[in-house]
């Protein structure tokens, strides 16, 4: 690491907070070493591309051996954004977000000072996990050795031990005999997860509420944001719009140079510029708005 407390990373200069270099015999092994170590970072309040290094660890280019300088650009055409789960990786965080609820939950009934006379009321162990809108029903039983998670209906039984205690940012355990680190943040009544890359919210309900929450009207997406951000530190180098001018998906906006590098931003959709809220040579900070938007509904 090249950082240390109360450090400051200025715009002028590469902002590398660390490198991680892990090695092997043969280069699957160094790659997969790489993969388990980047699930174990925890980094908070600045972003980082440790998500995207975890994506690019699992990328078949990537495994392979055909990386080149335009990697990224073919792979990422319109930048990274961790990829929803599904599959083998979609179960395992159902099995993480399960195994997290329930340790809560045991934690609970634990706290001092609840109501005398009642026995804190057991669980049978029946949960519905939610990733995102995909649902898993799962059985949760305890054993001496940890928990065991059966998927229903008539699922494979998956054993899972892990010694997580609640704030610890990373989820450190075993999954099917196989060591699993999965990064926690704790969001509004449920988890956000963290692996390989993969990023969800999970949420974790009995089997009533599970029903009960099937009856709430969806939430609609809102409307498309009106401002270009600044996505990372940088010198707004060039602006190519001016205000009132009709763009097109697709088409240069702006230039920062960050990391002694140029990056062009471009419009996500067809929109009319409102305003341009920065000038040639301003040094902007992450999330700082260049320029707004009007949206043109599609005819």
């Amino acid at each position: 690491s090249g950082v240390f407390e109360w450090a400051e990373i200025p715009v002028d200069y590469d902002p590398l907070m660390a490198k991680l270099i892990t090695h092997a015999g043969d280069r699957a092994t160094a790659i997969a070493a790489q993969a388990d170590a980047l699930d174990q970072f925890a980094i908070s309040g600045v972003r980082s591309n440790a998500h995207f290094l975890a994506a690019l660890m699992a990328h078949p280019r990537w495994r392979r051996g055909d990386p080149s300088t335009g990697f990224i650009a073919q792979e990422f055409p319109i930048g990274f954004k961790p990829r929803a789960p599904e599959g083998e990786l979609a179960l395992r965080l159902a099995i993480t977000a399960a195994a997290i609820d329930h340790r809560m939950n045991q934690r609970r009934r634990q706290i001092s000072g609840q109501t005398p006379g009642l026995a804190p009321r057991r669980s049978d162990g029946a949960r519905s996990v939610f990733l995102g809108r995909a649902r898993f029903d799962v059985q949760i039983e305890e054993g001496e050795d940890g928990l065991l998670i059966r998927f229903e209906p008539g699922g494979a039984a998956h054993p899972c031990a892990s010694d997580w205690g609640a704030g610890e940012p990373v989820w450190r355990g075993s999954i099917d005999g196989e060591t699993v680190a999965v990064g926690v943040r704790p969001i509004l009544n449920g988890y956000g997860l963290t692996h390989r890359g993969g990023a969800v919210d999970a949420y974790v309900f009995t089997r009533r509420e599970a029903e009960l929450a099937a009856l709430m009207p969806a939430a609609t997406r809102g409307a498309a944001s009106d401002a270009l951000l600044c996505p990372m530190p940088g010198l707004l180098k060039a602006i190519r719009v001016t205000v009132g001018e009709a763009v097109k998906a697709g088409q240069a906006l702006c230039v920062i140079e960050a990391m002694k590098m140029e990056m062009a931003l471009y419009a996500e959709r067809d929109a009319t510029i409102e305003a341009i809220c920065q000038n040639v040579g301003d040094r902007l900070a992450v999330d700082a708005p260049i320029l707004h938007f009007g949206f043109r509904d599609a005819p």
